[in-house]
């Protein structure tokens, strides 16, 4: 009966882990496409003044 609980517990880790990991991708997805957008705008900016 131990062995099943401690499996359990281990796989319930596992899925908590992943779905963290997962989380985390997405919104680090986000925001490093949120720089590049500011950073793309100074560009088109920067450019703007020179002409």
């Amino acid at each position: 009966m131990k062995n099943t609980n401690k499996r359990s517990l281990t796989l319930r880790s596992l899925f908590i882990l992943a779905t963290l990991i997962g989380a985390m991708s997405i919104s680090g997805c986000n925001t490093v496409h949120g720089v590049g957008e500011d950073t793309e705008a100074v560009g088109e900016a920067i450019q703007g003044a020179a002409k």
